[in-house]
C-alpha cells in the first residue's frame, strides 16, 4: 500500500473517531461527572484491597490513580444508600428505610443530585438501577434525569421489572417506554452510558451508571464464572465473582473511551458500591462446624473451611449488618485535570451523605441555601487538610420493617469508635474486626454516643408516620402500573420478585396513592402482568380506595377484572382482594389504573 493511501485511511479513521466523541464546548470548564455504583459488591470484592482470588485489573488501576476514601460508609442495604446519595440527607429522613413495602419510595420534596446538576446546565442520565420508585412522580425522569434506561424495582427479575427478565436479552424501560435490548444487563448499562457521553457535545454531563450486578440472582456468562469455579470458588460466589469481573471489563471500556475522546482530564470519575458484600464471604452452616468453630463464628471471627472462604478485608458482617462489613465500602474519586492529587488514601470517616455537597463544591454548582443537608463537603480533606473532619459522628442503621424501631441494627460511628445497637462498643482503630466489646471500660464514650444517637433519632421521628404516595391520573403516566413490591404489609406478605409471584402466595397489602386529577378511572386487577396471559381464579374481586368499595364476579379463565369508579382528588389507601372461596383470598399482585380522557 502506498504511503498516500495509508495517510488517507488514517485520516478517515481519525475523522470517524472524532465524530463519535463530544466536541470541546464553552462550558467545558465545568467538569463532567460519572458516578458508577455497583450493587452488593463489598469492600473485599476487589483485588486491590487484598482479595487474592478475584480478578479486577481495571478497578485495580483506578485504585492506584485515585483518591481512596478508606473509611467510607453507606447504609447496609441498597435503596436507603441510594436515597442518601441522591439527596445528601440521611435515608430515613427521605422516607426510605427498606427496599420494598412502600418504604423504598423517596419523598418527592427531596432535591436530587440530578435536579441540581440539571439546573446548573448539565445533561443528566441514569443507566441501570434506580430503586426509589417506579411510578410518577417518583421515577428518575421525574427527579431530574433527562435520559433514562433502567430496569424496574431493586433488580432485574424483581416484581416491577419486565416479566421474566433474566439478565440476558431483556426488556427494559427507556424514558418510561418498554424496549427490547440485546446483550447482558451490565454491558447494556455501560453501552447506553457511553452513547449518552458521546452525545454530550454542548454541555457538561452527569452520568449515573448504577448496575444491578452483582446482586442476585447470580447470572453471568460462563466465560466469567468458569475460571473461578476451576480455582475452587464454590456456590453463589462463583457467578458473583464472575459478575464483578464483567463489571471490571466494562470499567475498562469506559476509561478507555474517556481517553479516546479526550474527556479523561476534565471528568470526575467516582466508583463506589451500595452496601457490604452479599456473596463474597462463604457462610458455613453451623451444623457442619465443631463447637470451637461455632464459637469463633458467633464472635465474628473467621472459620477455616475447605474451599475458598471469600474475603471481607478483616471486617465483621456482610450486607444488611450493623457491623462495618455491612456498610463500609469502596469509594474512589479520580480527576486528573482537577486539583485532586490521586494515588493516596484518606482514612477519615466519610459517608454517602457527603457526595452531594462534595460534588457541588468541586463543580461550583449553585444550590439552594434552604437545603438542609446532613452531609458535608469533603473538598478540604481531598485537598490534604487531614484534620478537617476529625470530630464528626455519623449513624447508619438497617430497619427493613414498616415503622422504624429505635436502636434496631444501628451503628454510631466516629473515627475511633463504633457503638452498635447501644450495647456494644468497639475501638475500630485497634479492633477493626469488632471482636472485643469494650462498653464497660468506656462507659463515658457509650453515654456520649448514645446522646448523639438520640438527637439523630428524634430528628427522624416525624417521617415515621408519613407515607410517600404513588401518583395516579397524571398525563405523565397514564395508565399507572402498581405492583405488590410496594405494598404496605408485613414483610412475609410481600412477593418482591418473579419467583415468589410464580408460587402464587396467599398475601395482601395496600398502596398509598395520590389521585392527581378527579375523574373516571378504570382499575384493572391481575395476578400476573398483562404480557404473561395468566388467568385469575374464578371467584369474587373486591376493591377499596378511600371509603369507596366495589365488588364483582370473576369468571373462569378471565385474565383480569376491571372496575370503573369515580375518584376525587387526594391521597388515599388502595387495597384489592381476589377471593377464590374456601377462605382463600389474595391481593392483586399487579394493578393498572387509567384515568379516562
Amino acid at each position: 500500500m502506498r504511503p498516500i493511501q495509508q495517510l488517507l485511511i488514517f485520516i478517515s479513521i481519525l475523522s470517524v473517531a472524532l465524530t463519535n466523541c463530544p466536541a470541546k464546548n464553552p462550558e467545558s470548564i465545568k467538569p463532567n461527572i460519572i458516578l458508577v455504583i455497583t450493587d452488593d459488591q463489598g469492600y473485599g470484592d476487589i483485588a486491590a484491597h487484598g482479595n487474592k482470588m478475584i480478578k479486577t485489573p481495571n478497578l485495580d488501576q483506578l485504585y492506584q490513580k485515585s483518591l481512596r476514601l478508606t473509611n467510607f460508609h453507606v447504609d447496609p442495604t441498597c435503596a436507603p444508600t441510594r436515597s442518601a446519595l441522591m439527596t445528601g440527607r440521611y435515608s430515613t429522613r427521605t422516607g426510605v428505610w427498606h427496599t420494598i413495602m412502600g418504604r423504598s419510595l423517596m419523598d418527592t420534596n427531596e432535591v436530587t443530585l440530578a435536579e441540581i446538576f440539571k439546573s446548573n446546565g448539565y445533561k443528566t442520565g441514569l443507566f441501570g438501577k434506580w430503586h426509589l420508585g417506579d411510578n410518577y412522580p417518583l421515577r428518575p425522569q421525574d427527579q431530574g434525569f433527562e435520559t433514562v434506561v433502567q430496569h424496574g424495582g431493586g433488580g432485574v427479575g424483581q416484581t416491577p421489572d419486565y416479566w421474566q427478565n433474566d439478565y440476558f436479552d431483556d426488556t427494559y424501560s427507556r424514558q418510561g417506554n418498554l424496549e427490547k435490548f440485546k446483550g447482558y444487563c451490565t454491558d447494556i448499562w455501560f453501552d447506553e452510558a457511553l452513547k449518552f457521553i458521546e452525545s454530550s457535545k454542548s454541555k457538561p454531563f452527569f452520568a449515573y451508571i448504577s448496575t444491578n450486578a452483582p446482586h442476585g440472582p447470580y447470572l453471568v456468562d460462563k466465560k466469567y464464572s468458569d475460571p473461578y469455579a476451576n480455582q475452587g470458588v464454590a456456590g453463589n460466589m462463583t457467578p458473583f465473582y464472575g459478575m464483578i469481573t464483567n463489571i471490571d471489563d466494562n470499567m475498562g471500556r469506559l476509561i478507555s473511551r474517556l481517553k479516546e475522546c479526550n474527556l479523561e482530564e476534565n471528568t470526575i470519575l467516582i466508583f463506589m458500591t451500595d452496601n457490604g458484600t452479599a456473596a463474597g464471604v462463604q457462610r458455613p452452616k453451623k451444623k457442619d462446624l465443631s463447637k470451637k468453630q461455632q464459637r469463633r463464628l458467633s464472635r465474628g471471627k473467621p472459620v477455616i473451611i475447605d474451599t475458598w472462604p471469600g474475603f471481607n478485608a478483616g471486617m465483621r458482617g456482610t450486607k444488611g449488618s450493623e457491623y462495618d462489613g455491612g456498610h463500609r465500602v469502596p469509594f474512589y474519586i479520580h480527576w486528573p485535570g482537577g486539583k485532586l492529587t490521586g494515588g493516596r488514601d484518606i482514612n477519615q470517616l466519610t459517608a454517602h451523605i457527603d457526595v452531594l455537597p462534595t460534588l457541588a463544591e468541586l463543580c461550583n454548582l449553585t444550590i439552594s441555601s434552604e437545603l438542609k443537608l446532613d452531609g458535608t463537603s469533603l473538598v478540604p480533606i481531598l485537598n490534604g487538610k487531614q484534620d478537617e473532619l476529625r470530630n464528626r459522628t455519623l449513624i447508619v442503621h438497617s430497619q427493613r420493617i414498616e415503622t422504624p424501631e429505635k436502636w434496631r441494627k444501628s451503628s454510631v460511628m466516629t473515627d475511633r469508635w463504633r457503638l452498635v445497637n447501644q450495647k456494644e462498643l468497639y475501638d475500630i482503630q485497634t479492633d477493626p474486626g469488632q471482636t472485643k466489646n469494650v462498653a464497660t471500660e468506656y462507659a463515658g464514650v457509650v453515654k456520649y454516643l448514645t446522646a448523639e444517637y438520640d438527637k439523630w433519632w428524634n430528628s427522624l421521628t416525624p417521617q415515621f408516620s408519613r407515607y410517600v404516595a404513588i401518583g395516579i391520573g397524571s398525563p405523565s403516566e397514564n395508565p399507572a402500573h402498581l405492583t405488590c413490591h410496594d405494598w404496605h404489609a408485613p414483610i412475609a406478605q410481600v412477593p418482591w420478585n418473579h419467583q415468589l409471584i410464580a408460587r402464587n402466595p396467599i398475601a395482601n397489602g395496600f398502596w398509598i396513592v395520590d389521585i392527581i386529577e378527579a375523574g373516571t378511572y378504570e382499575i384493572t386487577l391481575r395476578c400476573r402482568p398483562e404480557s404473561a396471559y395468566h388467568p385469575l381464579k374464578k371467584g369474587l374481586a373486591r376493591i377499596q380506595i378511600g371509603n369507596l368499595k366495589k365488588e364483582q364476579k370473576v369468571g373462569e379463565g378471565d385474565l383480569s377484572t376491571t372496575f370503573t369508579i369515580e375518584l376525587p382528588r387526594g391521597q388515599k389507601k388502595l387495597q384489592t382482594w381476589l377471593d377464590e372461596g374456601n377462605g382463600v383470598s389474595r391481593g392483586a399482585f399487579f394493578v393498572e389504573i387509567s384515568r379516562k380522557q
